[in-house]
């Protein structure tokens, strides 16, 4: 190996151990983690994050990437991704001062703590300044990256590389039409009925129930673990140790069951890694879109599926016997399907859900514009959710608060779900006609054939490619909305008669 390459990924690596080790201080904090410790654990991870950003911006680092070149290797090879990758990186920690990102991690840690005591409290005041420090953080962050087109592109760019605000704008307006339009429709057929998931079902049972499916799926509990918090997340130390965590409410097993299908999702992937990526930046997801895409297949085009069901629906009627017991599998399918404009995101059905993210969206911009200040955040929340959705929060914990995601400072984050949601149908079509009989396999309980065309096409290549490559290689096509409308339609149409 090139000398300078080898010592270029020894560096690779130290930077790697670093994000990882803040990575187990994180996992902590939202885990475990006496309340009392988060001003310690802000500086601890402030600290790795300051020494972490250092190696990346270090003369040694600039000096190696002046030297190395990906016109050396093969365009298709690992040399020459990683240092395409590598150099974007660089690129972009330089721009940013080290004293910004002990600041900004310090803030975030403090921030989601505050976060957690705000939403139990369901008191969005309590939050407000630690949002509004955030905030201000962010603002900076996007100048570092002037000129640019839109200041939000530096926050998209973030999770999906090479993505700009006005393309996936473009992306939202063709979806958003087209899915109020089917909400409106579904609104005007007979509803499903549903109530009988809304009484006690025993969390232990849940959790079991919720083990049980995911270990068929292939989550391998030899590198990974389950554990409980106030947001479900995954998080990996290492390509052999990526845990995931759930929630539990004992009167609803939605939340358990689609929240562990959906981390498992991210897990697999993380799981499926290349090995000679180990601790070098390819050992990553494409893009959080891409990410995405993973856990909302397993969540909804595997685990809403009626052949699914059809294999486990038998097996939850005898762990919940009183409670499902004289429900047939037509009508159980229907009530985990149901469209019904709701408050909560990540319990939000699939027709609906695309729009509480493009809410997000729309507010994340208008805060770093400056046309809306945080003080007024949970009224323009309000204001748009019955815009969208016809629904007004009842308070701000079913509100403003519901999400993690702007304690800890990822502004940008949010499109890449309903991006996620539109790969994950454009795969799942190259997936069925690559495994004609996905569905039979399904329904036998068989999940190997589906992991394994993701390990080859998806996993294994890591962030070798920009996520509109990676799409269009895998495809044929860029991320598009096509796809995804074809399926909700198929699919609420069946089930709605429309």
């Amino acid at each position: 190996m090139n000398d300078k390459l080898k010592r270029l990924k020894e560096i690779l690596a130290e930077i790697d151990d670093l994000g990882r080790a803040q990575a187990v201080l994180s996992w902590d904090q939202q885990t475990y983690m006496p309340p009392g410790g988060a001003e310690d654990r802000g500086n601890q991870i402030g600290t790795l994050a300051r020494l972490e950003h250092e190696r990346w911006v270090s003369d040694e680092m600039g000096n190696l990437l002046e030297s190395l070149s990906a016109d050396q290797f093969d365009p298709d090879s690992d040399e020459a991704a990683l240092l395409r990758v590598t150099r974007r990186n660089y690129e972009k920690h330089t721009r940013v001062p080290a004293r910004w990102v002990e600041e900004f991690s310090n803030a975030t840690t403090l921030g989601q703590e505050a976060w957690v005591k705000a939403r139990h409290a369901s008191d969005f005041a309590q939050f407000k300044p630690f949002l509004e420090h955030n905030l201000e953080l962010r603002r900076e962050y996007s100048t570092f990256f002037a000129p640019y087109e839109h200041v939000y592109d530096a926050q998209l760019d973030d999770f999906e590389p090479g993505m700009k605000t006005a393309e996936v704008q473009e992306i939202f307006k063709q979806l958003r039409a087209e899915q109020v339009e089917l909400v409106r429709a579904i609104a005007a057929r007979p509803q499903v009925e549903f109530g009988f998931l809304y009484q006690h079902y025993p969390e232990q049972a849940q959790w079991d129930f919720g083990v049980e499916v995911i270990t068929k799926f292939g989550y391998d509990w030899n590198r990974g673990r389950q554990d409980r918090s106030a947001h479900p997340f995954t998080t990996g130390f290492g390509q052999n140790d990526v845990r995931i965590t759930t929630r539990l409410d004992a009167n609803y097993p939605g939340t358990m069951l689609f929240g562990t299908m959906h981390e498992c999702g991210h897990a697999l992937y993380d799981l499926g890694h290349s090995p000679a990526h180990n601790r070098t930046p390819l050992s990553s997801a494409a893009s959080m879109a891409l990410h995405e895409s993973q856990s909302r297949m397993w969540e909804n085009l595997v685990g809403r599926s009626l052949p699914f069901w059809k294999h486990f629906y038998p097996r939850m009627q005898q762990i919940f016997s009183s409670q499902l017991g004289n429900v047939s599998l037509e009508t159980f399918y229907k009530a985990i399907n149901r469209v019904q404009p709701s408050y909560i995101r990540v319990e939000a059905d699939e027709a609906t859900y695309n729009l509480h993210i493009m809410l997000r969206m729309e507010l994340e911009i208008a805060l770093l514009e400056g046309s809306l200040q945080v003080k007024d955040l949970p009224e323009a929340w309000n204001a748009r959710m019955q815009e969208y959705l016809g629904v007004t929060p009842p308070n701000d914990a079913k509100g403003v608060l519901q999400d993690i995601h702007w304690s800890g400072g990822m502004m940008g984050y949010f499109p890449t779900y309903a991006l996620g949601n539109l790969v994950s149908v454009q795969l799942w079509e190259q997936i069925n006609r690559q495994i004609p009989d996905l569905s039979e396999q399904i329904e036998r309980g068989e999940f190997g054939a589906l992991l394994g065309w993701l390990r080859e096409n998806i996993h294994a290549v890591g962030a070798k490619y920009e996520p509109q490559v990676l799409v269009k290689k895998v495809t044929g096509s860029k991320i598009a909305p096509e796809p995804y409308l074809r399926y909700l339609k198929a699919k609420y149409g069946e089930i709605y008669g429309l």
